[in-house]
């Protein structure tokens, strides 16, 4: 016999993605086009950041620095960075704090983005 925990209500949060609209991405004072988030912890801990991020066919992120690490798991399509390399679907990536980048899907493709220790800043102008 399998012993099953029961959780108080208030102790669990869960989020029902597939229910949920994401808006539209304006991180850095300007909305990207044809990029869309979910945040997935708002407020819930300082110092770290979880979201959804959608980068609709042929859409692409700012060049950007990050102030902690950046951490993503391709979900879905492939995204490909600013020095060539492709992330395609069950990749895990790490950026380190300070490293500088910018990424563009030409097929689309959505991304579980991890941001530890600092948020990212753009490093256009």
């Amino acid at each position: 016999m399998t012993n099953v925990a029961t959780h108080d209500q208030n102790s669990r949060n869960v989020i029902h993605t597939r229910e949920e609209e994401f808006i539209a991405y304006d991180r850095y004072g300007t909305i990207l086009p044809g990029v869309t988030w979910l945040p997935l912890n708002v407020g819930s801990r300082v110092g770290r950041e979880i979201y959804l991020i959608r980068f609709e066919p042929g859409s692409s992120s700012h060049p950007h620095i990050h102030k902690g690490t950046e951490e993503f798991l391709v979900l879905r399509g492939c995204l490909k960075d600013d020095d060539g390399v492709v992330f395609q679907p069950g990749d895990f990536v790490q950026f380190q704090p300070d490293s500088k980048h910018s990424s563009h899907s030409e097929e689309g493709c959505t991304l579980l983005v991890i941001l530890t220790g600092g948020s990212n800043e753009s490093s256009i102008g």
